[in-house]
């Protein structure tokens, strides 16, 4: 065996924690599957007696029909022992599928957001669906295939050699081929099986790319532009399944024609001695018999390599995923830090020391020092580009830092575990995503048991009211995939409402009022002051009118912290802060 088929058959250890619940149902299924396989061997036996019984010419009519009801007793248990084989063997493997299906989607969960920006959202899709289903068939009907190939092609053979060793033996001269025919299939179908996944991969991700944008797509009549892409996509994926299917079209024929030459060899030869009365006409047929049912364990064979060589590339494409380890985890020091007090909490209650942060030889920010007090409302500003959003992410270990450290109460972000560190957060980013459903579903999206009269306060504080009051369906209405029927001010209040309502420790609005107007921002900001007192609230924008309401402003520049201080000690300070102002002002006179 090669190196390469080694390792897709290594492949399969990793299955191997998925079939041990399975194993007894898989058992009981290669039990019936024998049983099922045992009785259509011995079919033929009693069509042999009964065709020796007629041509005898010396013959009672209870012996035929006592052959018959043997054969139809045989027939109704071929019949049940395949019920119950496919209940335990596809039954087992549409269960392995289901759990593999949910530890992939739940390990996706854990993978960090540079995962998301190595790997396109189409690939993963594809291997969430098409892999699992080829995974699924190599351990449910790749094993009935290999089964049925090792027990009737074993079992048919003796038999025909114990029958008549002369005939079998120049029948089965064509099988050698049949053999050699398997091991050229199966070195060839992993190979190409990898080249037809990854180009349904590629494809897959073209149209969910286009769906995703089709606003943009319209905006800028680039219809065409996609159309032809997706075209050179399929014609691609077309290419790797004609590639596929002329290998499949040369190998099954050909196997079906060495084995039905098998029966014209047996006519020929098994023939000959039946008219030299050196075997029965019984025994003739049952030998046709046995070589048609000798087709189907040698395609099988070819089914088996092919679903099994599927099965491995799947699995492997599925693996490299599910090996992936979360660049954002769990430290080993997770869990030291001491739990969250509402009575005793330290002055500073957000502390960063020498941060910096790259993304591979750009640097983000350097050299980052800061301090936040309890209740206190920091501001921050700076151009595109300044590390706003990364020192934003590093905070709810969206990232961690290259050096420093960041505390919350007091201790290292790193020590306490993930889901604990981000529940004291209620983010709105700068991207407002929503969910194709309802909006009183997307503003509750972050609590576990929504209250009416939580969610009607939340949408009031974040001046959503009068806008669902014009919806037909008020909070009910579906919003459409992104918020796609909302407009970007919308989208950016039903965010902002769903940070609300979650009421956390500590709330980060990533310019989250940059599609607001004046007046509605007042109205916002000024809910939020009322709400959130005694609560520690982080506003990025580029607005001195937003900014007016923080005790303190960071400035950053290129990742470096240039300004900090009070909104009035900065107005003041001839800083970047001031030339906005400045500039704010006029624009708001000249309007």
């Amino acid at each position: 065996m090669t190196s390469t088929s080694q390792s897709l058959l290594g492949q399969y250890k990793s299955l191997l924690p998925y079939l041990a619940p399975y194993r007894r149902r898989y058992l009981w299924g290669l039990i019936f599957l024998i049983i099922v396989d045992a009785a259509q061997i011995a079919i033929p036996q009693f069509i042999k007696q009964a065709i020796d019984l007629i041509s005898s010419g010396a013959f009672a009519w209870k012996q035929i029909i006592f052959l018959c009801l043997w054969m139809t007793a045989l027939m109704a248990l071929i019949s049940l022992g395949r019920f119950l084989w496919r209940y335990f063997i596809h039954g087992s493997s549409r269960r392995i599928e289901t759990a593999l299906r949910n530890r992939l989607f739940g390990h996706l969960q854990t993978l960090a957001w540079d995962f998301y920006q190595k790997n396109k959202i189409g690939d993963l899709m594809a291997r969430s669906t098409n892999d699992l289903d080829a995974v699924r068939m190599a351990i449910g009907m790749g094993l009935v295939a290999l089964v049925d190939f090792v027990v009737m092609t074993t079992a048919i053979l003796i038999i025909i050699f114990v029958q008549d060793a002369r005939s079998a033996l120049f029948s089965v001269i064509p099988l050698p081929l049949v053999t050699v025919l398997i091991l050229l299939f199966g070195k060839s179908v992993g190979k190409k099986f990898r080249i037809y996944q990854e180009s349904y991969s590629k494809m897959s991700d073209t149209a969910q790319e286009t769906f995703a944008g089709v606003r943009v797509i319209k905006s800028f009549v680039k219809e065409w532009w996609f159309i032809k892409k997706f075209a050179a996509d399929n014609d691609e994926y077309r290419t790797a399944s004609m590639a596929l299917v002329r290998l499949f079209g040369l190998f099954f024929p050909l196997v079906t024609f060495l084995s039905q030459f098998t029966v014209l060899l047996m006519l020929v030869t098994g023939g000959v001695r039946v008219i030299n009365g050196l075997m029965s006409p019984g025994s003739l047929v049952a030998m046709f018999r046995y070589l048609q049912m000798l087709i189907w364990p040698l395609m099988g064979a070819g089914f088996t390599v092919n679903m099994i060589q599927r099965g491995a590339v799947s699995l492997g494409r599925v693996n490299e995923i599910l090996n992936t380890i979360p660049s954002i985890r769990d430290t080993e020091t997770a869990g030291n830090a001491p739990p969250v007090s509402p009575t005793v909490v330290p002055s500073a209650v957000i502390e960063i020391r020498g941060l910096c942060f790259s993304y591979g030889e750009t640097a983000a920010l350097e050299n980052i020092n800061l301090t936040i007090k309890r209740g206190e409302w920091l501001g921050i500003m700076g151009r595109t580009g300044s590390g706003k959003s990364t020192l934003i992410k590093i905070l709810t270990r969206m990232l961690d830092p290259c050096a420093g450290e960041v505390l919350v109460y007091g201790s290292d972000i790193r020590s306490r575990p993930l889901d604990d560190l981000r529940r004291l957060f209620a983010v709105s980013p700068q991207d407002s995503y929503l969910f194709s459903d309802s909006i009183q579903n997307n503003i509750a999206y972050g609590i576990d048991s929504p209250d009416a009269a939580l969610l009607r306060t939340a949408a009031h504080n974040a001046a959503l009211e009068r806008d669902i009051a014009g919806f037909a369906e008020g909070n009910e209405t579906l919003i459409g995939e992104r918020g796609l029927t909302l407009s970007g001010g919308q989208k950016q209040r039903v965010a902002i409402a769903r940070s609300l309502v979650m009421n956390s420790e500590f709330l980060i609005w990533d310019d989250s009022l940059s599609a607001v107007d004046a007046e509605t921002e007042r109205k916002i900001l000024d809910a939020l002051l009322s709400e959130r007192k005694g609560k520690t609230t982080i506003i990025i924008s580029h607005r001195v009118s937003t900014l007016r309401y923080a005790d303190k402003v960071l400035v950053l520049d290129r990742g470096k912290q240039t300004e900090y201080g009070s909104p009035a000690e900065l107005a003041n300070g001839g800083g970047f802060y001031s030339r906005m102002a400045m500039l704010q002002q006029l624009d708001t006179g000249a309007s």
